[in-house]
């Protein structure tokens, strides 16, 4: 088992120092919903599917993350809150290379 240490702002302004799996095919969304650190309800509205923006976060430091995919720049082309750093948690699957990465999850809606 490996894990690697998240670091996660939630909407309130807390941070929380996370411990998260990469031997679960776990993604950011899935982390956040597990840690319950947005309300229920407000983040993976689609299931994780790409299809609405509700489990969008910040990346403050970015470690080494996988490229944004076309699915991801689309939905991010059409929501609300957008910044430059913007990623959809449902898109990032926990990894090793993730150790460090620091998120500041996006205002709902």
């Amino acid at each position: 088992m490996s894990d690697i240490n998240i670091k996660i702002t939630d909407r309130e302004g807390v941070s929380h120092d996370i411990i998260a799996p990469t031997d679960m095919s776990m993604n950011l969304m899935e982390v956040i919903r597990s840690y319950e650190l947005a309300e229920e309800g407000t983040v993976g509205v689609c299931g994780g599917m790409a299809m609405c923006a509700s489990c969008q976060v910040y990346v403050i430091n970015d470690p080494g993350l996988e490229p944004m995919g076309d699915e991801e720049d689309a939905m991010l082309g059409e929501a609300f809150h957008v910044k430059d750093n913007s990623r959809l948690g449902c898109q990032l699957h926990i990894i090793p290379e993730m150790e460090g990465l620091e998120v500041e999850i996006a205002p709902y809606p």
